[in-house]
């Protein structure tokens, strides 16, 4: 993507502290008259909204007018403070670098995409004699065909467990294929043809490699007529054992080619979505479907206002879902997108950079094969839909009870819990864990690897102070600094009593951090469920109703934490377990390391050697074997 310019303008500085009609206004009568990007930032910095237009100028002028479509475009105008433009080549170009700051910053007022994981893909090889099938994810560096997205692991396993069933193609590394003198397993179980030892041929195993290509780009029928006329013909050979290994190859073929409850033979290539809008949340499903097969799908839950339409809606989500992700030739969908001939512009100019090709279509079909795949997935979206809007009443109905509880003053959004693991002070990790209205959210999870040298070892006050004061001073450099969306937890629960609870508010009142409410849970006699006592400032230790469901709630909270802080303890225990003792040693690098290594065999046996012995080996001074000499002789 070519930008042709780029004008930054701080607004709050430039107008001195003017309200925000003048700043824009100030802002529009400097803006340019080409297409671009804007983004406006509220009073801490923060992002309040990406948007994208035709000009620049135009645009602006329309806010510096007041003329809004909505309320809440209208506040967020009112909000804004300072506002950044990015000029492009054309409205398709700003359209893409829109998807991509709406997806870095998440701004507050845009619909955004949450849960955006990458999706694997199944790989063939070409820079190798003898191509081997695989498992993707990332970026298309390697040289090879590239097939997908699959919506899960399970389906993208299945499929490789097809294709070595039906093609025999290996997936071992080339370290392993370069070292076989024997077929593997793999090979005595009929899913690989072992070209490693030449039972098959390079050119009869680029057979199968052609064969599986042509499956996996929907050439599946023409693929097991081929296979049905080899097995017709090892038969009238008389060679059955031959023909019963291409029927069970067909069987494989054909398992898959049925799985589909809805028929996709029309759609080669296509991406499915369904879009249904209730109770001021939104669900959109999707389906991949490659090779005349449904790949699998999954059920997003963006971030909407009231006031979004379903267009718009759709709109938004398939900028930011396609901003990392290979655009198919074919868009199906139930709704008709805003601006849809400029989201097919923008989509084309993407896939030609991504490979070469030009034109994608977005269609919403009216008949046949193709409404009834997006009926498929509208009937999807809307049972997904119901779901979460079920289980979000029953989770609104806990946060009142701990709201309650703890006399909130609204249910919380962001719920932080930490708690602490070690063995004897060793390997000591903080563990924090993030919970909100709708579940755990696993990708703010973090830990911290305790490093105080003044910790005394065990130290559970120490280890605290230091994760809070961690987590709380990087919060407030990351407001100062406004990059990107910072939240803050309405409630922490630490895991301790009152000791705990003195320390971590100790902490956040030295960083002048107030409007967080803190709570120990300290666990019951004999680590007993049920009997928790919770600790507040400036009230007794109390307990809730033993049946209680906000107990159950925040008994998973904290179990959740201790899980996660645990794991990540283990995982630092089983590092430092593995670090090799002559790391620590002054003077001792990558080289020499491997040049002792190389010499005894291991470090052990390099604690044993004499120092005669260790001046032997390249690169080794008197000096630095004596040196090595002590070392493993300490204590």
């Amino acid at each position: 993507m070519s930008q042709t310019d780029e004008s930054i303008s701080d607004g709050a500085e430039a107008t001195g502290g003017l309200k925000a009609s003048a700043l824009i206004a100030d802002e529009a009568r400097r803006a340019p008259d080409k297409p671009g990007v804007y983004r406006m930032y509220g009073e801490d910095g923060s992002c309040l909204y990406v948007g994208k237009a035709r000009s620049l100028k135009k645009r602006i002028v329309q806010y510096a007018q007041g003329r809004f479509h909505t309320q809440r475009i209208g506040l967020m105008v009112s909000l804004t403070r300072s506002m950044q433009l990015v000029v492009t080549a054309s409205e398709s170009e700003a359209l893409l670098l829109e998807s991509n700051f709406i997806k870095k910053l998440k701004p507050r007022f845009n619909v955004i995409l949450r849960d955006d994981k990458s999706f694997a893909e199944l790989m063939i090889r070409r820079d190798h004699r003898a191509p081997q099938v695989r498992k993707h994810r990332g970026a298309h560096t390697i040289k090879g065909d590239y097939f997908g997205p699959f919506a899960s692991t399970w389906a993208v396993n299945r499929t490789l467990n097809t294709l070595q069933k039906a093609f025999l193609l290996r997936s071992c590394s080339d370290s392993v294929y370069e070292s076989r003198t024997r077929p593997c397993m793999l090979h005595q179980i009929k899913r690989c043809s072992a070209p490693c030892t030449g039972l098959i041929s390079l050119e009869d195993y680029g057979v199968l490699v052609s064969e599986a290509d042509d499956f996996l780009r929907g050439k599946s029928r023409a693929v097991i007529g081929r296979l049905s006329q080899e097995m017709q013909a090892a038969s009238d050979d008389l060679d059955f054992e031959q023909a019963a290994r291409v029927r069970d190859r067909i069987r494989a073929l054909s398992a898959i080619s049925m799985e589909n409850s809805v028929s996709a033979e029309s759609v080669p290539e296509a991406d499915v979505f369904a879009l249904s809008v209730d109770g001021g949340q939104a669900c959109v499903q999707v389906f991949f479907y490659r090779a005349g097969q449904n790949w699998g799908g999954r059920a997003y839950f963006p971030r909407i206002d009231r006031s979004d339409t379903e267009p718009e809606i759709l709109a938004a989500f398939l900028g930011q879902f396609y901003e990392d992700k290979p655009v198919p030739r074919l868009i199906l969908s139930n709704v008709r997108p805003h601006e849809i001939e400029l989201l097919e512009e923008a989509f084309s100019l993407k896939a030609k950079m991504d490979d070469g090709r030009r034109v994608v279509s977005i269609e919403r079909p009216q008949r046949g094969d193709r409404k009834s795949l997006v009926d498929h997935a509208l009937t999807n979206a809307k049972e997904a839909l119901g779901r979460r809007l079920a289980e979000s009443s029953a989770q609104g109905r806990i946060l009142d009870e701990v709201v309650e509880a703890f006399g909130l003053e609204g249910r919380p959004e962001r719920i932080e819990v930490y708690d602490n693991a070690h063995i004897q002070g060793s390997n000591a990790v903080g563990g924090m864990i993030v919970a909100g209205p709708e579940g755990f959210r696993k990708s703010q999870y973090r830990k911290f690897n305790i490093k105080g040298e003044e910790l005394t070892p065990g130290d559970d006050y120490g280890m605290m102070r230091e994760v809070l004061r961690r987590r709380f001073a990087r919060l407030l450099k990351d407001e100062e600094e406004g990059e990107g969306e910072v939240e803050r937890p309405d409630l922490l629960l630490i895991d301790g009593g009152a000791g705990q609870l003195a320390e971590v508010l100790a902490v956040m009142a030295d960083l002048g951090i107030d409007d967080v409410t803190v709570v120990g849970v300290a666990k019951g006699p004999d680590r007993d469920a049920g009997m928790e006592k919770f600790f507040m400032p400036g009230k007794p230790p109390f307990m809730l109703p033993l049946k209680s469901p906000a107990l159950y709630y925040l008994q998973r909270l904290r179990d959740e934490a201790h899980r996660f802080a645990n794991g990540a303890h283990a995982k630092r225990r089983a590092m430092d377990i593995k670090r090799n003792p002559l790391d620590e040693i002054e003077g001792v690098g990558p080289g020499r390391k491997k040049a002792l290594l190389h010499a005894f065999g291991s470090a052990k046996a390099v604690g044993r050697a004499s120092v005669v012995d260790l001046v032997k080996v390249e690169g080794i001074s008197e000096a630095l074997a004596e040196r090595i000499h002590a070392f493993f002789r300490r204590g």
